[in-house]
């Protein structure tokens, strides 16, 4: 199967973090994702973003590796770089002069702080973007520091996603008015746009300054994890009133609970009964239990037990790829479903491919 990108062109300077995972996505879908490294090496079957791309090594210091990458961003339909704010006008590979040579580039720029602003041109990680948004503050425990939530909530939420709608929303613009345009792509805008709902609660009075203090951040009783009898976790999140009814039911906690659930003075004591009850049975008795309901209960897995999940297996949502595990291309698509992922090249394999392809002889 070719997948509902086949066809489009991508060229992805060589990094860290979102944007090689943005081009990993855009090659799980079919796209021709060719990545411009700085030198060859050997295979490495872990380096999952790099599945399904083509990789050429190119000397941008010389005139001649310049010359190369300037004939395949050329003919591609995107550039996505993820470089501070002036590298790429350093090498002379800039928005304008690719621009100006191919007029129906999308140029795909990916940085934390953004390519303007008094931050722009300095170091950051996903910890610091949720900070300055503010949504930092608000995870964890209240008698805690926020602790550091991986670095989904940025790198990946508000910058490898918000890169794939800014190039893929270019490329419909492009289909009416046939010319490229650059797409500032950063990962404290994507992380704000992602709190439109908190944004709401907070206008309306309906969220607390406070951490676990509120519906979502571990405050209400129905929506958080507890500690099992094994020492292992569950996840609950009865938030609608008839599935916090089952919860109720299933679990054999008080009838009173289910009339006044949104009774936040009494969460805290709640809090402590819960915690009390959860820890009379394993997670896996728990599991067991609520297995088929509308509770919203489901096991805190780890990183092992999570392919094995029969959920998991029927929808071979973590599959191993050359002994490696990792998640199956997503979304899913009825009519042109991705290929199958395919282990990522040895940096540099494809470079004398690729060379001819654009008419140069390797050497």
């Amino acid at each position: 199967m070719a997948g509902p990108l086949d066809g489009l062109n991508v060229v992805e300077m060589e990094g860290l973090g979102p944007c090689p995972l943005a081009g990993q996505f855009l090659a799980d879908l079919g796209a021709d994702v060719i990545v411009i490294v700085r030198k060859a090496g050997p295979p490495d079957p872990t380096d999952i973003v790099n599945r399904g791309k083509r990789s050429v090594a190119l000397d941008l210091k010389s005139a001649k590796g310049l010359e190369a990458a300037r004939l395949l961003i050329a003919r591609a339909d995107i550039l996505i770089e993820g470089f501070r704010p002036g590298v790429m006008e350093r090498l002379g590979l800039g928005p304008d002069p690719m621009s100006a040579l191919n007029s129906r580039l999308i140029y795909g720029r990916m940085t934390g702080w953004g390519q303007e602003g008094p931050l722009s041109p300095t170091a950051g990680h996903d910890i610091n973007y949720l900070g300055l948004t503010g949504v930092l503050h608000a995870i964890g425990r209240r008698d805690a520091p926020p602790p550091p939530p991986l670095n989904i909530g940025a790198d990946y939420a508000g910058g490898t996603m918000f890169l794939l709608l800014g190039v893929l929303s270019a490329l419909w613009e492009r289909s009416r008015s046939g010319v490229g345009q650059v797409v500032d792509a950063a990962m404290v805008d994507g992380a704000a746009a992602l709190m439109s709902l908190f944004h709401s609660f907070l206008a309306k009075g309906a969220w607390k300054n406070e951490r676990e203090a509120n519906l979502l951040d571990g405050g209400a009783p129905f929506y958080r994890t507890y500690e099992t009898a094994d020492g292992k976790f569950l996840s609950v999140g009865a938030l609608e009133p008839q599935f916090h009814a089952e919860l109720v039911r299933i679990a054999e906690l008080p009838d009173g609970d289910a009339a006044n659930q949104m009774n936040a003075a009494a969460w805290p004591e709640r809090h402590r009964r819960y915690e009390a009850i959860f820890r009379t049975r394993t997670r896996d008795e728990w599991a067991a239990l609520f297995e088929g309901s509308d509770a919203c209960v489901a096991p805190v897995l780890d990183w092992e037990e999570a392919p094995e999940h029969p959920h998991m297996k029927a929808r071979g949502a973590l599959e191993s790829v050359g002994g490696v595990v990792q998640a199956a291309p997503a979304p899913r698509f009825g009519r042109t479903p991705a290929p199958a992922p395919a282990p990522p090249p040895a940096p540099g394999a494809d470079t004398s491919a690729v060379l001819r392809e654009i008419g140069l002889e390797p050497d």
